[in-house]
């Protein structure tokens, strides 16, 4: 079942970040984007995470490893959720979809700025498979851009190109 579900949000992810790095920016594949991968993957989250602390479904769990307690907020009382298949999944899950909406922020607030959509891809595609390092070299170079001559005052492209 974890390994099923692990395939299947991957497969989401990558579909729409494909969108999101290739597709027009006009609102359909911008809404797929949002609500067919980024909300599709906040549900999986959700539900995943439920039914595992309600005991619902069975977290496989490696030989040994007691259940985890969420009331012990360290390294120590986090770690036996991470080391079941569905702790996994389920942290591999919400890293998939806070990405993908950090990337989908990324692309609207770069194409707003007026970012040539080339200069898009590396970040959007370093996001995608290291979020953080992704958002702060857009940062970086967000903020470079607004400190530089012109500022925000350069002309902006249109969202579709």
């Amino acid at each position: 079942m974890w390994q099923a579900l692990f395939s299947f949000t991957n497969g989401v992810a990558l579909v729409a970040w494909a969108l999101l790095i290739l597709a027009p920016r006009r609102p359909a594949p911008l809404a797929i984007v949002l609500y067919l991968g980024v909300g599709l993957l906040c549900l999986v989250y959700a539900a995943s995470f439920v039914a595992l602390f309600a005991g619902w479904v069975d977290p496989v769990r490696e030989a040994g490893v007691p259940p985890p307690n969420l009331a012990n907020y360290s390294v120590a009382g986090l770690k036996p959720f991470f080391r079941s298949d569905g702790g996994l999944v389920v942290g591999w899950t919400h890293y998939l979809a806070l990405d993908l909406f950090t990337g989908l922020w990324i692309a609207r607030d770069a194409d707003h700025k007026g970012f040539a959509r080339l200069t898009q891809a590396p970040i959007l595609l370093l996001t995608f498979l290291a979020g953080p390092v992704g958002l702060l070299l857009y940062l970086i170079v967000r903020e470079r851009r607004a400190r530089g001559p012109g500022g925000w005052t350069r002309k902006r492209k249109t969202p579709a190109g």
